[in-house]
């Protein structure tokens, strides 16, 4: 079976071999959604940055490596490929660590709340 050019694509296609800085790419966007790519290689939040959203997140560790810590949780949370976590909008949170030898890929879906 053929498909018309542009709607198979590979989630792990066209990264660049240096990132200099973490590359998000817009998958998919639809009324009250959006679907992103996020590449990292080493890259983590800055000092004393955290993400406080408005929409909820659903993430899914693709490939790589990460760890993630919530604002108020002691632990941080490691996630390996395969694993995912939903993140309630305003839950603060950042990335505190990603592999530096590997490219880590997320693919991140933001939902307005019901």
């Amino acid at each position: 079976m053929s498909f018309p050019n542009g709607i198979v694509h590979n989630l792990f296609a066209s990264i660049p071999s240096s990132l200099p800085e973490e590359l998000v790419d817009e998958v998919i966007t639809g009324k009250g959604f959006r679907v992103e790519r996020i590449v990292s290689k080493g890259h983590i939040s800055p000092d004393g940055f955290w993400y406080d959203q408005d929409q909820h997140e659903w993430v899914l560790l693709a490939k790589g490596a990460a760890r993630l810590r919530i604002d108020g949780v002691d632990q941080p949370i490691e996630l390996s490929a395969g694993m995912h976590i939903n993140l309630p909008a305003h839950l603060k949170h950042r990335v505190e660590w990603t592999k530096e030898d590997e490219e880590t890929v997320w693919l991140a879906i933001f939902y307005q709340a019901t």
